[in-house]
């Protein structure tokens, strides 16, 4: 086992799972306006802070994706790194720099962040990241993802994670497909199988180490104004055959994103993703608003009550990392 496999293994093992808490600020402040709270560098800090000191943190999740004013803030003495140190966790960090207009295919996007790359790890891993992320995002209609924009997004992910590991530290490899649209989940199927192997050969290429990556995909799901839904068992079913059929075999795990699932969706779905798993890929989860969203409702009608947000937080991981083990049930969430 390598350094860079010992460590994906620490973050995704015995059920454990990444929060993703490296929204931009232009994100988070969408965030705490929807539910009445002033987007300030304080109570972003605050709500971030009250999640990495939850009790969960040490049971259920194995890193946490940092944005840049996180990774730089301190609380209560003590650096965010370090807090989420303590707790048992992985810190990590957003390095792309976000998606931009794509040249030639003005409808598509291409994810930018490679120049100064490697100066910005040596920083990152100074102020105590361990891994990286970088999402590139593909849209599905009848024209797109077009070649150009899977061909791009794929050469950049992989040089992208060439540097990373050069700087002794994890690449989350996030090719998203967005729910937005009315496509199928046939659609996404297919276009989720190319971009992955699209990906991967990049990755191959750029001699990535692929024992020592997290593959960071979405689930197969029918577009979000798709007319035809299909139910868990064949999302779970879909989800896993495309992986396994995508995927090799020398990646240790994969951790997903939720996308525009709500909450429980997300975790009844990676539930039965992992009742059907029949690959040896560790299988789990890589959540921003299906952790968070419940305790940002609760903590925004009292910004002090540390206890019941971290509460609300606390169950929503627990299951979670049922669902990462196949154990969780509609009984159990509601005990």
């Amino acid at each position: 086992m390598t350094e860079l496999n010992n460590l994906a293994l620490q973050i995704l093992s015995d059920g454990k799972g990444i929060l993703a808490a490296d929204e931009s600020t232009g994100t988070m402040t969408k965030r705490l306006e929807s539910v009445g709270v002033k987007s300030s560098s304080q109570n972003r800090l605050t709500f971030r802070e009250t999640l990495f000191t939850a009790d969960s943190m040490s049971s259920c999740i194995g890193g946490v994706i940092l944005y840049d004013e996180t990774i730089n803030q301190s609380a209560n003495n003590k650096k965010i790194p370090e807090i989420i140190s303590q707790q048992g966790s992985l810190p990590g960090i957003k390095v792309d720099t976000g998606a931009k207009i794509l040249a030639g295919s003005k409808d598509e996007k291409i994810t930018e962040g490679l120049d100064g790359l490697r100066e910005r790890l040596r920083i990152y891993n100074d102020l105590g990241a361990r891994f990286t992320k970088w999402r590139g995002v593909f849209t599905i209609s009848k024209a797109y993802p077009s070649r150009l924009a899977v061909q791009s997004n794929a050469h950049a992910l992989a040089r992208y994670a060439a540097l990373v590991q050069e700087a002794n530290m994890v690449p989350i490899v996030e090719p998203e497909v967005l729910m937005d649209g009315a496509h199928s989940a046939k659609d996404c199927y297919e276009k989720t199988s190319e971009v992955i192997k699209e990906c991967f050969d990049e990755l191959i290429l750029n001699r990535v180490d692929l024992t020592g990556i997290i593959l960071k995909p979405n689930m197969v799901l029918p577009g979000s104004d798709a007319k035809e839904k299909i139910i868990g068992e064949e999302v779970a079913k879909l989800t896993v055959d495309c992986l396994k059929k995508s995927v090799p075999k020398e990646v240790p795990g994969i951790a997903f994103l939720s996308g525009g699932q709500s909450e429980i969706e997300a975790t009844e779905n990676l539930n039965l993703i992992n009742k059907y798993n029949t690959t040896n890929f560790i299988m789990t989860y890589s959540y921003g608003r299906a952790l968070q969203q419940s305790a940002l409702k609760y903590w925004s009608k009292n910004l002090r009550d540390i206890n019941g947000t971290q509460k609300i937080f606390n169950h929503r991981a627990k299951m979670n990392t049922l669902a990462a083990q196949g154990k969780w049930s509609k009984e159990i969430e509601k005990e």
